[in-house]
């Protein structure tokens, strides 16, 4: 017989993966190297990184099934593939003096790498931890939160020393080596596993076990209610954090009088709080419930909303901001937990790839609403009623969906019982 795996060295593994990933957020360290050095136009530049954003998005949401199909260990060695020969192949179109190869290597195959490599291991990691789904999902999303902590010190210490085309060779090299050993680790366990503890509760009384809602495909989530409740939550929770993300330095600014360097340490702050909020969040809906979490991260920001444009409290205009970030981050880690108690693990990575593509249109429609109302007003504060009056809208969605979950589950306790020797009457 096999060995069982350890579940730990499998969170462990899908660290590893989001980990190598998640050094795309540290792109900006690249950015003045590539304009200063090469001569590239800024746009150029620019677009090689909106378009892994946007692919890495969109290949989520569409290559649910085939990670589905295909399993978690050769889905992520795909996504290793990918992503490194993108990293690598950067080099080389530094090499070779092409803006455009450099939009084709890190935007186009990097993208596809970062989108295969986001999905691979969550479906797995929610099977291994029935017990401890949020805590889990956490661990891996906030590798993905620190990947750019550890990257952009590395590639901005390596440009100076050996050169941006080497930077990239040898960074390409390490995020393929460490998605191949995460990749080569990691894989479902057997039909019916269950931790230790679960075992124990269940032989003491199954109705200890929480079961998830019902087990539905892919297709077959996404004619539910439910999921575009969900869909609805996930939009405008990312859209209020990529929003706050993409404008707080500026912002807090001006509106509060913070200085250019003291903003600067602030978005460094906001970091933290988006990689602690994965993880910090994701831990306590084992025990609060992910319905829950949500809508405790929509009354935070209903009150941050409220409360932004009416303060000149330095301190609290920050902490405020740190806590609206911190759900933008606890929204992600979250997802996949909530689509197993809501949907099942059956096609868990297909549909946590559906809800994804919340992710690219947040991305677009935050910074868009942000833009177009300061350029047309000339003033942050109304941004700030726009997105309260959206966080309201979730608001009630979250509550109308923690009802429903609520009824389904005292319908099926009714619908169920069980006599002294456990057998259905």
């Amino acid at each position: 017989m096999k060995k069982t795996k350890n579940r730990w060295l499998i969170a462990l593994s899908a660290i590893a993966i989001h980990l190598s990933i998640g050094a795309a957020y540290a792109y900006s360290v690249y950015k003045n190297p590539l304009v200063d050095n090469m001569g590239w136009s800024e746009s150029h530049v620019t677009l090689a990184f909106t378009v892994m954003m946007a692919l890495a998005g969109f290949t989520a949401a569409f290559m649910g099934n085939f990670v589905e199909r295909n399993g978690p260990r050769k889905s992520a060695a795909v996504a290793a593939v990918l992503f490194g020969l993108g990293q690598a192949g950067s080099g080389i179109a530094v090499v070779l003096d092409s803006s455009i190869l450099f939009i084709i290597t890190y935007g186009l195959l990097s993208g596809f790498g970062l989108g295969i490599g986001y999905i691979s291991p969550v479906s797995t990691l929610v099977k291994w931890f029935p017990d401890r789904r949020g805590l889990a999902t956490g661990m891996a999303v906030l590798g993905f939160g620190m990947g750019a902590l550890i990257t952009a010190p590395a590639a901005a210490a390596l440009m100076e020393s050996i050169g941006i085309s080497s930077t990239f060779y040898i960074l390409g090299a390490s995020y393929f080596v460490l998605m191949i050993l995460g990749a080569s680790y990691i894989a479902p366990p057997k039909e019916g596993w269950l931790p230790d503890n679960l075992k124990k509760a269940a032989a003491a009384d199954e109705q200890t076990i929480k079961k998830d809602l019902r087990q539905l495909t892919a297709n077959e989530a996404i004619r539910t209610k439910h999921f575009w409740m969900l869909w609805s939550m996930m939009l405008i929770n990312t859209s209020a954090g990529i929003m706050m993300i993409s404008v707080a330095s500026p912002m807090a600014q001006d509106i509060v009088g913070l200085s250019a360097a003291a903003a600067a340490a602030m978005v460094g702050i906001m970091g933290i709080f988006n990689g602690g909020g994965r993880l910090g969040w994701a831990a306590a809906s084992d025990y609060l419930g992910r319905q829950n979490v949500f809508i405790i991260f929509f009354v935070i920001q209903l009150i941050a909303f409220v409360t932004l444009p009416m303060t000149t409290n330095i301190i609290l205009f920050q902490i405020l901001i740190f806590l609206v970030v911190s759900c933008y981050g606890g929204g992600f880690s979250n997802l996949p937990a909530f689509i197993g108690d809501l949907f099942g693990t059956k096609q868990l990575g297909a549909i946590h790839g559906y809800l994804l593509t919340t992710w690219s249109l947040g991305g677009i429609l935050g910074p868009l609403l942000v833009s177009s109302i300061r350029g047309s007003t000339g003033s942050y504060i109304p941004v700030f009623y726009v997105f309260l009056t959206l966080i309201s809208f979730a608001f009630v969605i979250s509550l109308f969906l923690r009802a429903d979950i609520k009824r389904m589950r005292n319908n099926e306790k009714r619908n169920t019982v069980y006599s002294k020797g456990g057998i259905p009457v």
